[in-house]
């Protein structure tokens, strides 16, 4: 098989979102290099041969350096034109019941991993003037989360985070940052998030190739960002009038352990 003339990186790709990235990013022509935690991202990456271009996986943690310092290896020198930098951990529950180790691992894979790895591929893009990232926010960095407190926490960061370096970039020709922040998604999240039994958790919510497709349509287009789904640009809105104690109560209502039907 050989090379496309045209290499993206996709974290987070063994499942949900990540993983319809990928898919689409490789319908596009792109060798793909994938990358997750788990094992599955190998049985992924098969998966993205059956668009004919070439799929490289590696599984490493990227709530560390290391892990992302080994992702970054893994492209053996290669220009990487497209980042979708999607990786992301959950925390469900009532945070005083939490372990230290399951919150820190969360801000570290979707804060710390994110901006590190964000920092080392943008500045080789402004360098040469080219490349496009689309980073994974959420509409939930709008909300206090109630019972998923650290989860829309690290993406309130990521949200505000990759406004401001938008806009330190934004006289950089060829290089275009664009955040994608949907809602409610149906991915494996609240399973790992151990919110299978809260309102949010058993309700419809989106279709991630749907919100995959979103966001790949607006960093080609070089949008700033897009939140993904009608609902959700309405809860946006209503973000910046409704009172935060307000909101917090709202997302208790959905994310609340036992809040869900059965």
């Amino acid at each position: 098989m050989g090379m496309a003339d045209k290499f993206a990186i996709i974290t987070g790709a063994s499942t949900g979102i990540g993983f319809e990235l990928a898919h689409v990013v490789a319908e596009d022509g792109y060798d793909l290099l994938v990358v997750a935690d788990e094992p599955l991202i190998e049985a992924a990456a098969q998966d993205f041969k059956d668009h004919g271009v070439d799929v490289r996986s590696v599984q490493a943690d990227l709530a560390t350096f290391e892990g992302v310092d080994r992702l970054l290896t893994a492209t053996e020198g290669r220009q990487v034109d497209v980042l979708c930098a999607n990786a992301g951990v959950g925390t469900g529950g009532p945070f005083l019941e939490q372990e230290v180790a399951h919150w820190r691992h969360s801000i570290d894979t979707n804060i710390t991993g994110t901006i590190y790895l964000l920092q080392k591929v943008l500045t080789d893009m402004v360098a040469r003037n080219a490349g496009k990232i689309l980073v994974t926010g959420s509409i939930a960095g709008y909300i206090p989360g109630s019972f998923n407190a650290v989860y829309n926490a690290t993406k309130a960061f990521v949200d505000n985070f990759t406004e401001a370096l938008r806009n330190e970039i934004k006289d950089v020709d060829g290089v275009t940052l664009t955040t994608l922040m949907p809602g409610a998604t149906e991915t494996e999240f609240f399973e790992r998030a151990g919110m299978l039994d809260t309102d949010v958790g058993q309700r419809d919510k989106a279709d991630p190739a749907k919100v995959a497709r979103d966001g790949w349509k607006a960093m080609l287009s070089g949008k700033g960002h897009i939140v993904s789904g009608l609902s959700n640009k309405l809860q946006v809105a209503a973000s910046g009038v409704v009172p935060q104690s307000t909101l917090a109560q709202m997302h208790r209502g959905m994310a609340e352990p036992g809040s869900g039907k059965d």
